[in-house]
């Protein structure tokens, strides 16, 4: 699986963490192992002509998924096919807004919109009310087995 992470944000964004973070996830949901992934932490007026450009949205945003060969999670019993799953675009300056908002940590943010969009590069949405309980409820499950894992690790 390779998974790149660029930080481009100027803000002190780990990495490594988040590289491990997305191959949980991607092995959770059953990604072929030889998948790409690119996830790249931009600054405000990088993710707002981004939001703009793609999204006809104005300002920064908190992540943008870009699919590229519309990747779906593979079954139990099938295999899950190769290929990119696509870009993953964050903003950190969002995040630390987000997080204090919501009361927890910046790095919970970005781990909360690293699996956020995951999941929509592998075709989860949440326009619809059933689809939105689909992913969200996803979603939960997968942070809180990743902070359990990491918190088991630690000990």
């Amino acid at each position: 699986m390779s998974i790149e992470v660029l930080d481009e944000s100027g803000a002190t964004v780990d990495v490594r963490d988040l590289a491990r973070l997305a191959r949980f996830v991607m092995d959770e949901m059953r990604v072929h192992p030889l998948a790409e992934l690119c996830i790249k932490a931009v600054d405000e007026q990088t993710m707002a002509t981004l939001n703009e450009q793609w999204m006809d949205k104005q300002g920064p945003t908190d992540v943008l998924a870009f699919p590229i060969d519309e990747l779906r999670p593979g079954l139990v019993d099938e295999e899950p096919e190769e290929g990119v799953l696509g870009d993953l675009v964050l903003c950190p300056s969002v995040a630390e807004r987000q997080a204090a908002e919501a009361g927890h940590a910046t790095e919970a943010e970005i781990e909360l919109l690293t699996v956020h969009g995951i999941l929509h590069l592998l075709g989860y949405d949440h326009a619809e009310p059933d689809e939105h309980a689909e992913m969200f409820g996803l979603q939960a499950r997968l942070l809180d087995a990743w902070r359990h894992r990491d918190a088991d690790a630690r000990q």
